[in-house]
């Protein structure tokens, strides 16, 4: 059979290579089909690649390298795997003991190696998955496995290690953002007393009937649509020397990742219901965590949405996202004491924050915007009959 070549598959017109940040399986492995073979970091997002073909997978390039689009990082032989198939040893293992564990039983199926002729270091001399990890070593390996271990790394006060290709366009697109926009940010506070109390009030049917948790998070997209149209402005771009006018409303979640920050986009946002809106981010943030994400799912949003709150920031002055012209901060819910007519009370609060481009959006487009949010959200009656 010919050989299976595993390439880097293509992601776009705007990504030409890519990091080969981990390798999944070893060099010399028998692979499954569709099993994950490595991760590729590029400047925009983390991919996964799988195995084609089942068979025994040789590794032409190293974690670590960048490599191309369409580049030969593998081959898999198929023949290896039938091959694998046949030479399995079939009985001339003694039956084993019903107190062998799982593991020594798969690892007595694997190499051949009969347990009754492993001395055991476990309770009463039982077999235990180390001894037959040793017993399956070669004894060159076992000989010079001391000589193998790697010098303790020395206990320096710094470490370095190189910005993957996805932190490094962040950085150039945060930056990129500062010099390029007239940025400002307004701030406002929303009292969440309304919000909260038809979490609590739901929740359980929400739960029963959808599977998933009413959040806050569908509750501020609804409230940046409906903003969104009472101020148009702010649902526009500069292009060169045009305005841009956006009529749709696809807006960025941002979601923390270990790779960085991403921004999947939830399209149709003033066509889903709460439940598909908390669904739709739900998954977006999960496959972004898991490097399942695509160019796809980042690309084409007007507006978008980042809650430092969940790690307990108070304020913050977020930078908007290029090509978009504003970004809404939403932060931690903390009770606070408010004046309410002529009495103090004390109140679920949360700060707001609008940074936005000035060449685009005034003053008072920013600030009416956010009080149409704060007013959704205080009053969420108010979605529903679109005043």
């Amino acid at each position: 059979m010919p050989l299976i070549e595993v390439k880097i598959p293509p992601m776009g017109e705007s990504i030409t290579s890519g990091i080969l940040a981990k390798w999944h399986v070893n060099d010399g492995d028998v692979v499954k089909i569709e099993q994950p073979l490595f991760e590729l970091e590029t400047d925009k997002i983390t991919s996964e690649g799988t195995a084609e073909s089942a068979g025994r997978i040789t590794l032409k390039a190293a974690t670590g390298d960048e490599v191309k689009i369409g580049q030969v990082v593998a081959t898999i032989d198929p023949a290896a795997s039938s091959k694998s198939a046949e030479s399995a040893p079939t009985s001339d293992l003694r039956p084993l003991t019903s107190d062998s564990s799982p593991a020594v039983r798969r690892l007595a199926a694997e190499t051949g190696i009969n347990p009754a002729t492993v001395a055991g270091t476990g309770k009463a001399g039982r077999v235990t998955k180390g001894d037959m990890l040793a017993a399956a070593r070669p004894p060159s390996e076992i000989s010079n496995l001391q000589s193998q271990i790697p010098p303790a790394p020395p206990a320096g006060r710094q470490t370095r290690r190189k910005m993957s290709p996805l932190r490094a366009k962040i950085a150039q697109r945060l930056v990129a953002a500062q010099h390029q926009a007239a940025m400002l940010t307004t701030f406002n506070e929303v009292d969440m007393s309304a919000v909260v109390a038809l979490r609590a009030k739901y929740q359980d049917d929400f739960v029963k009937k959808h599977g998933l948790k009413l959040g806050f998070m569908s509750f501020f997209a609804k409230a940046v649509v409906h903003a969104l149209r009472e101020v148009p402005g702010v649902n526009a771009q500069l292009d060169a020397d045009s305005i841009v006018e956006n009529h749709y409303y696809d807006l960025g979640v941002a979601v923390s990742t270990d790779k960085g920050l991403m921004v999947p986009v939830i399209r149709g946002c003033d066509t889903l219901g709460m439940a598909e809106i908390e669904k739709s981010i739900a998954d977006a943030a999960k496959r972004a965590r898991d490097g399942k994400i695509t160019l796809a799912d980042l690309e084409g949003g007007v507006f978008t949405i980042t809650n430092g709150g969940i790690f307990g920031s108070m304020l913050s002055t977020p930078i908007i996202n290029p090509p978009q012209s504003a970004i809404l901060g939403l932060h931690a819910i903390n009770e606070r004491p408010v004046a309410l007519n002529g009495q103090v009370v004390i109140r679920p609060m949360m700060y707001l924050a609008l940074s936005y481009d000035h060449r685009l959006i005034d003053g008072r487009e920013a600030v009416t915007f956010l009080v149409k949010v704060k007013q959704a959200i205080e009053d969420p009656a108010r979605l529903i009959i679109g005043i």
